[in-house]
């Protein structure tokens, strides 16, 4: 069975942090280097802190999860603050310039209460002016009707870094309002099941994103609907939001 350390590791090869090959990375790549203060909310494995200190970055860098594996292989790096903890425990009065929520992780905020208090902490983490950059899917798009292993796309072969031939995909259970849940499933190349994943995600649309974003005190500067910094559609992909805390 695949262990935490063994899961944390796969992570970085399902999705590995280069802002020259993903666009996503390349969107909030130069928004980390121009910030003197940042944290990331939901770091991971921290690939983005490491990635921006390895390339100059001597500001203040702060990466937070309640994911103790992924922490700890984040800590290879110790020139930056790795935290454990959610959203709603961001430091308030830290003075951010710059905070950050990338790889859909604002969508496992589940509950009204949940966005509500995490949206206070990051606002309070931000010094006037601090921006808040993240993206959420669109509802619109449907994602999670692609996440089945009828669909190819879906399904990812790899080897890892002990030499197992792997393969990945999703399995959707249930969609509830706007709450998905769903598994990302291990296995070999024979199919014997090695971890299984689940998780919850929240699909927000923009009006009710913008309110709760409004509630909090921001102030939203930039929305585009894809990474090329199209407009927000009706279909999506993406609500990529960049707010401002006045």
């Amino acid at each position: 069975m695949y262990s935490d350390s063994d899961a944390a590791a796969l992570y970085d090869l399902l999705n590995p942090w280069d802002p020259e090959r993903n666009t996503c990375d390349g969107f909030y790549h130069p928004l980390v280097m121009g910030a003197d203060a940042v944290i990331d909310v939901g770091c991971g494995t921290g690939a983005m802190l490491t990635l921006a200190r390895e390339r100059g970055h001597r500001g203040r860098l702060l990466g937070l999860d309640p994911d103790g594996a992924a922490l700890e292989r984040a800590r290879r790096r110790d020139d930056i603050a790795w935290v454990g903890g959610r959203a709603v425990d961001a430091p308030r009065g830290a003075g951010f310039a710059l905070a950050t929520m990338t790889g859909h992780a604002f969508q496992t905020l589940l509950t009204d209460d949940e966005v509500r208090a995490s949206l206070a902490a990051i606002h309070g983490a931000l010094r006037p002016g601090g921006r808040f950059a993240f993206e959420t899917r669109h509802p619109g798009a449907r994602a999670w009707e692609r996440w089945t292993p009828a669909n190819p796309d879906d399904v990812t072969d790899l080897v890892d870094g002990a030499g197992r031939a792997l393969r990945y995909g999703h399995d959707v259970d249930s969609v509830v309002g706007d709450v998905v849940t769903f598994r990302g499933v291990l296995t070999d190349t024979e199919g014997t099941v090695l971890r299984v994943f689940g998780e919850s995600l929240r699909f927000l649309g923009v009006a009710a994103l913008n309110g709760f974003l409004a509630g909090a005190g921001f102030v939203v500067e930039e929305q585009y609907g894809d990474w090329d910094l199209a407009a927000v559609g009706e279909a999506g992909p993406e609500i990529i939001t960049v707010a401002r805390r006045p």
